[in-house]
């Protein structure tokens, strides 16, 4: 897969982009501030729905405009595929596929694929729980888009959940009543989370095994600096932590919703006393093994850019194996990284069916890279192929609905 052209409007710094694009690599380099992230941010925007820098659709609205568009086509295969994505900070989103429009933009997750790699990434080596968890969901969504509907229903329950406990406490009697009821509804979709994140962990660790050695050399072979996962978890039958053993099944969907059922049946009392859900995969955690120590509070910082690198080259990997051909997307990355890395980076994203790369300084990219130059800056995007490099489509080449508001790319 790869986006011919991306088209967005009112997107943070934007008020308006129309940029032919290529297979390969494409290298967006401009002084900080200038919108060089902005523009891969959108790609990401489409494959997650979400941003790989704030939590929230509100920032990604230009200021002063009340919606942002974000319109890309698509060639996967031997298919062309035009996708937009409305977003209306405080409402409903909008998503089209084709001009036809999706009843829940959830649809979406899954048709573009990406794989992103960006200085945030550090956090998912020294960061809290949450990022990792975040991590692994999203993979998970994109391997497999139904459980979207999982995750979101289970953060439903769980917000339902804890209103409940914060009342019970005093209530007692009929809310207890209630709360085996959302126990049930917990039990059930934390079951299914649980199983899918441990079988996608599990299908990810040889992945980063072999992306950590390539990173940091052979020296790393299967010696005290192998980088292994595991899963921790508040329903010990999911996980203690230990890194995963090749060839060693998951428990099952079945199996972990009942192992999920009787943990919140012993901590009920604990629960409403402290009026929270103290079990369920929202508590859990992904533990990155670097030899005998985990790798968080352990790494050296060039080890723990080393381990965040590979998590990203191991999904990158995994989706390839599933099939899939995700765009890289290497989002400042290269001026923090030492020529080793830089290599063991650059060999991979050379593979990729596109791989968009932004720099300050184009000299950072290594130059087996630096395929197409987009050039950013006062507001603008200008394309520089370079002679190696295949010419991209006129702006007029992508395929836009045919009514006038549609058409414009400010929404």
């Amino acid at each position: 897969m790869y986006v011919r052209h991306l088209q967005l409007g009112s997107f943070r710094s934007w008020e308006a982009v129309d940029l032919a694009m290529t297979p390969g690599p494409t290298v967006f380099v401009g002084r900080n501030g200038q919108g060089k992230t902005n523009l891969v941010e959108a790609v990401g925007y489409l494959a997650t729905l979400g941003s790989h820098r704030v939590s929230s659709d509100a920032p990604l609205v230009r200021h002063g405009a009340e919606q942002a568009v974000v319109r890309a086509a698509l060639r996967k295969d031997d298919r062309e595929l035009l996708v937009e994505v409305e977003i209306n900070p405080g409402k409903a989103n909008r998503v089209r596929v084709n001009r036809s429009p999706l009843p829940r933009p959830r649809e979406l997750l899954g048709l573009v694929k990406t794989v992103l790699f960006a200085p945030e990434d550090l956090a998912l080596v020294r960061g809290d729980p949450t990022e990792r968890r975040r991590f692994l969901d999203d993979l998970l969504v994109s391997r497999t888009p139904r459980l979207a509907g999982v995750r979101s229903d289970y953060e439903r329950v769980l917000k339902q959940r804890n209103a409940l406990l914060k009342t019970a406490k005093l209530a007692r009697g009929g809310a207890i009543a209630t709360l085996e009821v959302w126990d049930g509804h917990l039990a059930d979709l934390g079951g299914q989370l649980l199983a899918a994140r441990l079988q996608l962990a599990a299908d990810l660790d040889p992945h980063v095994t072999a992306a950590y050695e390539g990173i940091v050399g052979d020296g790393a072979g299967a010696g005290a600096d192998r980088a292994r996962l595991g899963y921790t978890s508040t329903v010990p039958l999911a996980g203690d932590g230990t890194a995963f053993l090749p060839g060693l099944g998951v428990p099952s969907t079945a199996e972990l919703s009942a192992a999920l059922a009787r943990r919140v049946e012993e901590r009920r009392k604990e629960e409403v006393d402290r009026g929270v859900t103290l079990v369920g995969p929202h508590r859990d955690d992904l533990v990155l093994h670097l030899g005998p120590a985990p790798a968080k509070g352990y790494a050296s910082h060039g080890e723990s850019w080393s381990f965040a690198l590979a998590l990203k080259l191991a999904c990158f990997a995994l989706l390839r194996a599933d099939g899939e051909e995700p765009v890289l997307v290497l989002d400042d990355v290269f001026a923090e990284l030492d020529a080793g890395r830089r290599t063991a980076l650059a060999e991979v994203a050379g593979t990729a069916e596109q791989c968009l790369i932004t720099a300050a300084v184009a000299e950072d990219v290594p130059a087996a890279l630096r395929g197409t130059r987009v050039q950013v800056a006062a507001g603008t995007a200008t394309v520089l192929p370079s002679p190696d490099a295949p010419s991209p489509d006129t702006p007029a080449a992508i395929a836009l609905p045919g009514d006038a508001e549609d058409a414009d790319p400010d929404g």
